[in-house]
């Protein structure tokens, strides 16, 4: 058994487009980079726990879901607020600026203290879209901690608005995020607002940082803005490998990944002949319905497809598809779900790994903690090892649960 490519599993290696993948057989370790393009920064959260803004065309390594770090592919976003961190109208509250050290690390966010029971800020945007997401961070300070905060949307000036609740104040910056969605298309514009806490006493203070508004049913990394919208670009990550690291005959395709309920019919993880889609082995998902759904093509005719629902796809998943003449099985969260043992025909020529789904125009996002590719056939017991956790509480992590202990 041979692993001919590694990727991260807590080694992390990037520069200007690109982001490492390698062969270390042997101790003989060989670069097999990805190609990496977004025509824009990006932020990410770093080792530190801060938000740092990275260059055009440079990966990002994240570790807001993972001490271990994981690769962040997201689609093209715009914050629409024209000011993440500055707001004119506030309603029973000032605002003093530049007032505490801010997720960023920096003396950069704004203190909002109420003189009413009613405190909160607002920005207007020209939109006309129905479905955004709200986020915005904030965190309590003495009396605010524990109690309530809201988000609302807002049409045609209240004539349509949808509010959001139950987020609660801690002594610890926490991002927020709400995905609302009006009855009917406003007219011209939307308003986003921030309610803090939602019922108050007069001098009741919150710290807040970095709000954002996407016209997107799910939320993405923090786009900040100062004096105009942002857009941040789409992520690409392909090409990695050559035809002496894949085994036409046999191997196995791993991936850790949480797809972070990134809505898209079909995104996926391919290996393919040069980018050629009639032969290629192919694990996708479609995230408007969570079904994941592998193709198994040679000489253009699919010859295995099996489908597979997940719970949940906003949590990390492991999967593992082997393929030998006779033996294709499917693996994911260490159960065997899928199998075939016709199919001996294998695909040929197989040469390059992407993220990307059917061809290079619908490119996987998500968080990718590790992939992997074997050049031989696993036993299925390794297998279920492979996509297995490590213990209880890594499990527990890593499927977002609460640990509750009993006695």
């Amino acid at each position: 058994m041979a692993q001919t490519l590694k990727f991260g599993n807590k080694v992390w290696a990037a520069k200007e487009d690109s982001v490492l993948a390698y062969n270390d057989i042997n101790n003989n370790y060989k670069p097999l980079p990805f190609d990496f393009a977004r025509a824009s920064i990006g932020t990410r959260v770093n080792k530190d726990g801060l938000i740092e803004t990275m260059g055009q065309d440079i990966a990002r390594i994240d570790y807001s879901d993972s001490a271990d770090g994981v690769l962040l592919l997201e689609p093209a976003s715009t914050n629409l607020l024209t000011e993440s961190n500055y707001f004119s109208f506030v309603n029973q509250g000032s605002i003093s600026y530049n007032n505490a050290i801010s997720p960023t690390g920096e003396n950069n966010a704004f203190k909002l203290t109420a003189n009413g029971i009613d405190p909160f800020i607002q920005q207007d945007v020209t939109n006309t879209n129905t479905t955004f997401t709200l986020s915005v961070y904030a965190k309590g300070v003495g009396n605010t901690i524990g109690k309530e905060c809201n988000f609302f949307l807002i049409g045609d000036n209240y004539v349509q608005v949808q509010q959001s609740s139950n987020f609660i104040l801690t002594d610890q910056w926490k991002r927020f995020e709400a995905t609302l969605t009006l009855v009917s298309t406003p007219s011209s514009f939307v308003k986003f607002r921030f309610d803090v806490p939602s019922v108050a006493e007069i001098g009741d203070e919150t710290l807040i940082f970095g709000a954002q508004l996407e016209a997107l049913s799910y939320p993405t990394s923090y786009i900040p803005t100062s004096g105009s919208t942002v857009t941040r670009a789409a992520e690409t990550c392909n090409n990695s490998g050559n035809s002496e690291v894949f085994n036409d005959s046999e191997g196995v395709l791993f991936l850790d990944i949480n797809y972070k309920n990134i809505q898209s019919t079909w995104q996926g993880i391919a290996i393919t002949n040069n980018n050629n889609t009639s032969n290629r082995i192919f694990i996708g998902i479609n995230s408007n319905t969570k079904i994941l759904e592998i193709y198994f093509v040679s000489g253009g005719s699919t010859l295995w497809q099996p489908d597979f629902e997940l719970s949940k796809i906003n949590q990390f998943q492991k999967i593992a598809v082997k393929y030998k003449a006779n033996d294709l099985a499917l693996f994911v969260n260490g159960f065997e779900v899928a199998t075939d043992n016709s199919v001996t025909t294998m695909p040929i020529g197989l040469s390059l790994l992407g993220f990307f789904g059917f061809g290079t125009s619908e490119p996987q996002y998500g968080c990718t903690k590790e992939l992997g590719y074997y050049d031989t056939a696993l036993t299925d017991a390794e297998l279920e090892t492979l996509t297995s956790y490590r213990n209880w509480v890594s499990m527990v992590n890593e499927l977002n649960l609460n640990i509750i202990y009993n006695g």
